[in-house]
């Protein structure tokens, strides 16, 4: 018995050596990899529990652990089957929590393919939302210079929030307005909240970083560079975390970033001035011209600082598009001399497009035909009925320059249609324009144009008529 006991005690002490020794080369791999940039086990800072211990009692392990369960989840998602995914994704970014494409991959799922799956708009909202916040509050924590997530995020608030694909599209812009709403209000100054002067300031700044992680000061930034922004709308939001993205990070798809900026600035002068229709309980959209200088601007910052050669049709083609938005939309809005200094920029840097050969007005109307299509005698007479029942709408609104610019184009839109077909009136003319108008204003009236009845109402206290005969619309 003493003599197993006296061979068993030299056999410890070599274990006891061994293990001092693997953990001392241990020490020594572990310095040259993070010297030599190939290996990522730094501890992580402010973790939770369960990550901390996964971290450390795992080490290397945990990328074989990882490794399976990515091809695990690949082929739930190959089979579609997505709430599974999302349990195996949750795994991978315990075990590997720098491992950026699982992070845009599990809030992927939870935006474009399990929200789908819903049938209730506020269920699909809160699986969006879900996915923003992981990318957000969690993904960025431990991947604060990658440029994926950045991208990826900026994406959600440009193309689910602020597209139209999904069905319910207008429910998810209407939930983030009202969420920016409860902490901004309607028209905040950023500026000075950024000073935090007041109690209320630094209140507002507070619940900003706590509830979105948006920096106040980041917001004040954007807004002095690229806006102003309605930051009620998802396109602003698109603007700051991809801002934040060239800010925080060196290297990786840098343009991919400055692309989703200038996408999201083009579309925030196409529809980024937020409208509420307190009649019928709804938000409408429309353009947000005072930004339009500020957009061109970045065109040519980006233009100037893209290093890739192979790039630059892609920049133009998209400055070009708008500069032809610019000129169209303050066109219809009746701000004429800023419209002719915007076609003369057109025609200035990219002279050589086919759409500029001739007169502003006459731009204006073919880009109308172009924005809905070529256009003969009936698709010609929707575009200007379309055209004049749009004017009424703004007029019920109160918008009272885009209805004004609205009915100038319907009213070129039809002269030069007329122009065009001289000679073929008989066959394929429309009616008299006073005439057209008047049809429309009487549809209007009488709630064929999909005005509700409060905006009627309101209508007939703008053209100052009362009963429901037909009348003239005068100068309206």
């Amino acid at each position: 018995m003493s003599s197993t006991f006296t061979f068993r005690i030299p056999i410890l002490l070599l274990m006891i050596v061994a293990v001092w020794g693997n953990h001392r080369s241990q020490l020594s791999l572990n310095q040259m990899r993070s010297d030599l940039h190939i290996t990522r086990l730094e501890p992580l800072e402010n973790a939770p529990p369960m990550l901390a211990f996964t971290t450390v009692a795992l080490g290397g392990f945990r990328g074989l652990i990882a490794n399976y369960l990515w091809m695990r989840a690949a082929d739930h998602q190959e089979n579609g089957r997505y709430f599974e995914m999302l349990s195996i994704a949750n795994w991978i970014t315990k075990l590997q929590p720098t491992f950026h494409a699982v992070w845009n991959q599990q809030a992927w799922n939870m935006v474009y393919n399990i929200s789908p799956q819903l049938q209730d708009p506020h269920e699909r909202w809160l699986w969006v939302k879900s996915g923003i916040e992981l990318l957000r509050n969690e993904g960025l924590q431990y991947n604060p210079t990658e440029p994926e997530i950045y991208r990826e995020l900026a994406s959600f608030y440009q193309d689910k929030i602020g597209g139209n694909r999904d069905e319910h599209h207008r429910y998810y812009k209407e939930a983030w307005a009202t969420q920016m709403v409860q902490i901004l209000g309607r028209e905040p100054d950023l500026t000075l909240l950024a000073q935090r002067s007041t109690p209320e300031a630094q209140s507002t700044a507070d619940r900003l970083k706590a509830d979105y992680q948006l920096d106040i000061d980041i917001m004040a930034e954007v807004d002095e560079r690229f806006g102003p922004l309605d930051w009620r709308l998802p396109e602003a939001h698109a603007i700051y975390w991809a801002h934040l993205g060239l800010k925080n990070c060196e290297h990786g798809r840098l343009n991919f970033l400055r692309r989703t900026i200038w996408q999201s600035l083009a579309l925030a002068f196409r529809r980024g001035k937020l409208i509420e229709n307190f009649a019928d309980r709804r938000l409408e959209y429309g353009p947000n011209l005072d930004i339009v200088d500020r957009v061109n601007e970045h065109f040519q910052i980006v233009r100037e600082e893209e290093e890739d050669p192979n790039y630059y049709s892609t920049i133009d083609r998209a400055h070009t598009n708008f500069l032809k938005d610019a000129v169209y939309l303050l066109f219809t809005h009746n701000r004429l001399k800023e419209s002719a200094r915007w076609y003369q920029e057109l025609k200035t840097r990219f002279p050589n497009d086919p759409d500029i050969t001739q007169g502003l007005e006459q731009f204006a109307v073919t880009r109308t035909e172009v924005q809905m299509g070529r256009a003969h005698s009936d698709e010609m007479r929707i575009i200007i009925e379309g055209l004049l029942a749009n004017h009424y709408y703004n007029l019920a609104l109160g918008q009272e320059d885009r209805a004004l610019g609205l009915l100038n184009l319907a009213h070129r839109t039809w002269d030069q249609y007329h122009t065009r077909i001289r000679g073929q009136t008989e066959r394929i003319g429309l009616l008299p324009f006073d005439q057209m108008r008047q049809l429309i204003l009487d549809k209007a009236l009488q709630g064929e144009t999909q005005l509700s009845d409060q905006l009627i109402i309101q209508l007939r206290s703008r053209l100052g008529i009362g009963g429901s005969s037909s009348v003239d619309s005068g100068a309206n």
